[in-house]
């Protein structure tokens, strides 16, 4: 069989294995779009929840899989899909997003009644067949392979990636989308600061900053929209994020998985789509507290370590917090927190495990 060797520059990916990647990212950014953002995500979770359920039974079972080879099946269903071309966040959840912020301009029209926000953040909306909109998600599910591929491997000091690079394409992406269909990349606080969120709790509606009309797409909206109104206040968050990372810091310590507490989070996402009110959004919790425990458990034991994570998981709820306040609130279209989230605590990690000051940097 005629096996191509030519590299891809940067990448350093074979040109049929790119070509591979590049197809199926177009056909993942465009399922993202049709089934909408969050839907492609919670497909996220069962896939991976999956590939981590595999890995776990490999490990159980030894040699009795030998056949397959030692992790082989668990890691193409958690690497390949769930965090690859057909499933990862960064093309079908990336291309979702970016749909809703092309539709929020395009398609005003589209909006389902009982969406307050502004169209362009409603990531729950399924767009279907509509070839235009699936383009744009095709187009940033490419988009946000690129990113993800060339940060992983320019992003790199002595063989430890500086951050997770799926997160960084994932809310890299969406401010792409902000530029190109033309939303402010942040937008204008309404409260005190930016950091204010009060002018939700008064209901203000939002106004014209020239002193004329306000834009028929802002037209009744809030000034200020956090990303969850139920998940807004710093002493709730801080609670939830407490409780997310010690799970996702037992499940590690009774199983080995890294991923299984960010899969289950996410999957639990299922019932925040279909309408159950105050479902608390915690991957990026679990995610961290879990990565809390690999990297203190080495040193201090599992009691110790699952506490870290406990304390992981309140500080990656606090960023995700904080970065919704920064980002989401005060423009029209959905830049993911879990993801900054996730980006910027995983870069702390990564830091001081090149320093030296932690054992290692989790799944890095």
């Amino acid at each position: 069989m005629y096996d191509i060797i030519l590299q891809v520059p940067v990448i350093g990916m074979p040109w049929e294995d790119f070509a591979l990647l590049f197809i199926t990212a177009l056909a993942g950014g465009a399922f993202g779009a049709a089934i909408g953002a969050l839907p492609a995500f919670i497909f996220t979770g069962f896939v991976v929840f999956l590939g981590e359920g595999l890995a776990i039974l490999q490990r159980e079972v030894g040699g009795a899989v030998a056949e397959i080879g030692q992790g082989e099946l668990a890691a193409g269903v958690t690497g390949v899909i769930g965090f690859g071309a057909i499933t990862g966040p960064h093309i079908a959840f990336a291309g979702g997003v970016a749909a809703s912020a092309y539709a929020g301009k395009k398609y005003p029209e589209m909006e389902p009644d009982g969406w307050d926000y502004h169209f362009g953040k409603n990531i729950l909306y399924a767009f279907g067949t509509k070839p235009d909109i699936l383009a744009v998600g095709a187009i940033f599910g490419v988009l946000g392979m690129f990113i993800n591929q060339f940060a992983a491997a320019v992003l790199a000091v002595g063989g430890t990636g500086i951050t997770d690079s799926i997160a960084l394409s994932v809310f890299t992406t969406a401010f792409i989308a902000r530029v190109v269909f033309g939303y402010p990349l942040v937008g204008k606080a309404a409260g005190s600061s930016i950091l204010d969120m009060s002018p939700f709790e008064r209901e203000e509606p939002r106004m014209a900053t020239d002193g004329g009309e306000v834009p028929l797409e802002h037209k009744g909206r809030l000034a200020t929209e956090p990303w969850l109104p139920h998940q807004y206040k710093w002493g709730g968050v801080a609670t939830i994020g407490l409780i997310g990372g010690i799970l996702g810091g037992y499940i590690w310590i009774q199983t080995g998985s890294i991923f299984l507490g960010y899969a289950i989070s996410a999957i639990s996402l299922l019932f925040l789509n279909l309408g159950v009110e105050k479902i608390p959004v915690t991957h990026h919790i679990t995610l961290i507290g879990a990565v809390g425990a690999v990297v203190v458990a080495p040193v201090a034991g599992s009691v110790v370590a699952l506490l870290a994570a406990g304390v992981f998981g309140a500080v990656s709820g606090l960023l995700g917090e904080v970065t919704q306040r920064l980002f989401y609130s005060h423009s029209g279209t959905h830049v993911d927190p879990p993801a900054m989230a996730i980006a910027i605590a995983m870069f702390f990690i990564a830091v001081l495990s090149i320093a030296g000051v932690l054992p290692n940097a989790g799944y890095l």
